[in-house]
């Protein structure tokens, strides 16, 4: 029974991946990837403890537990909880890495400086992050633009985003082979960004602001590739969204269900602890 618990797990987990845009169409952007991508590995994670913590004694409606479904919850924990270690290792570097660079303030901001002429800025760490800016950037841009820089980097401190997408970076690493998986994580990339940019254009004019996204593309492209800080990490250009930079700039002048970013339900997020109402029925 167990076994088959499992199984009806993926079935529903694939089942929500592949169709989402049928049945969640009426939700934005935001909220339809947000739960299609968080859905399937939370409801395995919680069918995997339902499983280890009812043993492989027993049965369950009739039928036996089996100590094959029993590791195999436990092989699927483990490998959660390595890619858990490691993220979060690989966080901390990240942290201790920016404590390195010299402090001061921009625009009445405190900022980590970084020695290169790439352009670069991002806020780096947890739920408390820093700003990280480079001297190219600070070479690159003029007062405004700069300004429009330092507010996109504010509303990825305000909307908490380092924190957040360490956790679905997690989600991310231990579903990577469920369908779909790496497409919804770029699609939450590009909105974490749009989100942002509509925060700052709130207080900087929307087109210095897309001028800004211009600038820095076209700086980078024709210096280098750039240097990432990794899973704590929110910054302002990323090399992997390029091909979808004009869909950014459109965002900021268009009306479109990129507008909307509420929160998700969270009875959808209740769904994944039904594997745990099986716990009773255990014996």
């Amino acid at each position: 029974m167990h076994l088959m618990m499992i199984l009806m797990a993926l079935a529903v987990a694939m089942g929500i991946r592949l169709l989402s845009s049928l049945c969640l169409d009426e939700m934005s952007n935001w909220q339809r990837s947000l739960i299609t991508f968080i859905l399937p590995p939370l409801l395995l994670l919680m069918t995997a403890t339902a499983v280890i913590s009812m043993g492989y004694h027993g049965e369950m409606l009739g039928f036996p537990a089996s100590r094959f479904s029993y590791l195999l919850a436990v092989c699927f924990l483990v490998f959660a909880l390595i890619r858990g270690l490691e993220i979060t290792y690989q966080g901390w570097l990240s942290t201790q890495k920016v404590k390195e660079y010299a402090q001061k303030n921009i625009d009445n901001h405190p900022a980590r400086i970084i020695n290169t002429n790439l352009p670069y800025s991002a806020q780096v760490g947890f739920w408390h992050s820093e700003l990280i800016i480079s001297n190219g950037i600070l070479n690159t841009l003029d007062d405004d633009h700069l300004k429009a820089v330092i507010a996109h980097e504010q509303a990825h401190a305000y909307y908490h985003d380092t924190f957040w997408f360490f956790w679905l970076g997690w989600l991310k690493r231990i579903s990577f082979w469920l369908p779909k998986t790496d497409i919804l994580w770029q699609n939450l990339l590009l909105l974490r960004e749009i989100r942002a940019d509509q925060k700052a254009s709130q207080t900087v004019d929307p087109l210095i602001l897309a001028e800004s996204l211009l600038i820095i593309a076209q700086e980078i492209n024709r210096i280098a590739t750039a240097n990432p800080l990794g899973v704590v990490e929110a910054a302002f250009h990323d090399l992997s969204l390029d091909n979808r930079l004009e869909e950014r700039i459109n965002a900021l002048f268009n009306e479109s269900d990129y507008i909307s970013f509420d929160g998700i339900d969270w009875y959808f997020i209740l769904i994944t602890l039904l594997p745990l109402v099986s716990i009773p029925f255990h014996r």
